[in-house]
Order: structure tokens, then C-alpha cells, then sequence
């Protein structure tokens, strides 16, 4: 996800995205230990999606 939609959404949509990157994450993660994964990168693409979201979620919560 691009920053410049990231920082369009709400607080209450930023954490409903991060709520859904986070249970995504523990799937790919679950998959990867199974041997099941197809693309391992995907594991390090969400968990920096997670790190935006909540950057900039922390960044709307300090100019409010």
C-alpha cells in the first residue's frame, strides 16, 4: 500500500488495516513454517506495510 492512501484513511480504517496486516502476517508465517509459502519476500513486504500503517497512524494521534 502506497503512503500517499495510507495517509488518506482514518484512524479507525488505519487500525481495521492493521488489525488484517497483522492476521495476514501470522498466515504467511504459519505457511513458511509448513513449507507451504510460494513467495517469502511477501512475509518482509507486511511486516513493513504494518510499520507504515502504524507510523503514520502515530502521526495522526500527535497532531490531534
Amino acid at each position: 500500500m502506497k503512503v500517499e492512501k495510507i495517509r488518506e484513511l482514518s484512524a479507525d480504517e488505519l487500525r481495521k488495516s492493521i488489525r488484517e496486516a497483522r492476521e495476514k502476517l501470522s498466515t504467511l508465517v504459519l505457511r513458511k513454517q509448513t513449507g507451504q509459502i510460494e513467495n517469502p519476500n511477501e512475509i518482509r513486504q507486511t511486516r513493513k506495510t504494518i510499520a507504515r500503517l502504524e507510523t503514520i497512524l502515530a502521526e495522526k494521534a500527535i497532531k490531534s
